[in-house]
């Protein structure tokens, strides 16, 4: 990623950088069955921010992961914390929409910072407070039902290195079930992604002056840049890159997310303006694209999901439709990441990008 691109992220850069976008969608999937993707609706099989009643904070995923939190400290995700409540264009925005706070106001906490609350706290104590920026449970959700889970590797003497692949598999099915994004499925990152870079905030845009999301975000580059931060298989030591077939599996999990998150994101549309118009192009463009990749691979799947979008209409205050069909669409991009292992999009591989700085 670009310092450019850093900056467009981290401190909401004028609206003149109609190539960018950010969305309402952070997942948590509830799914026993890692090969059944779960029921949509209700807010299942989307990605939503993290509840700030169940965050832990970072500091909670230190002693395991220390190699990745060392990353994630050095990248915008992090510094956002110190930095986007100062900078001229966030305070600009915040001026225009009237609000007091950027780091108190839901609209954009909801993607450049992690909240927490006490449950058991009680007057102004009880409030959410902004604990980091874009932190780890922002990406891989709030850990509270599931932190237990994803470090029980079978046993006391049992590490993440000696677990049974039984056990594994077992392990990451019942984290997911609890709210885990975890990176086993593709696609519980690529929304995860999406989530804050397809804006979903009509106002946020036609009247803020907010950029309508990051139109040049691209998966694999995005993600296997500055901020890749893979040390599971090493336990901390190597921070390895993706392999080719993963990175296939990357590539298109990413457009199907961009497809799943533009297509919610036009659904609120109400407004022929600014942002309607930027959504429906997005959506469109994503289309395409799958489109073109059909076409060039064997995969039923992605024909499903251009079979659903197919018939959907990108038009104003068609919510209930445009809705359905990205629940649809969300479900199938799990089942895609669930069930292909890459070694059948090698035909993609000149098309697809390296990670970006």
């Amino acid at each position: 990623m670009t310092r450019r691109h850093c900056i467009a992220l981290a401190t909401l850069v004028s609206l003149t950088v109609i190539t960018t976008i950010s969305a309402d969608a952070q997942t948590s999937w509830v799914s026993a069955d890692r090969n059944s993707p779960p029921a949509t609706g209700q807010g299942l099989g989307r990605a939503t921010p993290a509840d700030p009643a169940k965050v832990v904070g970072h500091d909670a995923c230190v002693k395991c992961h220390a190699s990745e939190v060392k990353v994630w400290q050095g990248t915008p995700h992090a510094m956002t914390f110190d930095q986007l409540h100062r900078t001229p264009e966030a305070k600009q925005i915040a001026s225009k929409l009237g609000l007091r706070s950027i780091k108190h106001s839901g609209r954009c906490v909801a993607c450049h910072y992690t909240q927490q609350s006490d449950p058991a706290a009680t007057g102004p104590d009880a409030s959410p407070h902004v604990v980091a920026g874009v932190s780890c449970e922002s990406c891989h959700g709030a850990a509270k039902d599931w932190l237990d889970l994803h470090h029980h590797y079978g046993g006391q003497s049992v590490t993440r290195l000696t677990e049974t692949p039984d056990h594994r598999a077992e392990r990451i099915a019942s984290s997911i079930q609890a709210g885990m994004r975890n990176p086993t499925n593709l696609y519980l990152v690529a929304q995860s992604c999406l989530r804050c870079h397809t804006t979903a905030d009509e106002e946020l845009v036609n009247v803020g002056g907010h950029p309508a999301g990051s139109l040049d975000f691209e998966f694999v580059s995005w993600s296997q840049g500055t901020i890749r931060h893979n040390f599971v298989n090493s336990d901390g030591k190597t921070n390895a890159t993706r392999s080719p077939e993963q990175l296939r599996v990357m590539f298109v999990a990413g457009m199907i997310a961009e497809l799943e998150a533009s297509l919610r994101a036009t659904a609120i549309a109400t407004q022929k303006a600014t942002f309607a118009i930027t959504v429906a192009q997005r959506a469109d463009r994503a289309k395409k694209r799958l489109q073109s990749v059909a076409a060039k691979v064997d995969q039923p799947i992605l024909n499903q999901i251009l079979d659903v979008v197919a018939g959907v209409r990108l038009k104003l205050n068609n919510e209930a439709e445009l809705t359905a069909a990205a629940d649809e669409i969300a479900s199938l991009g799990y089942r895609f990441a669930d069930q292909c292992d890459g070694n059948g999009l090698s035909s993609l591989d000149p098309f697809i990008p390296t990670g970006r700085k």
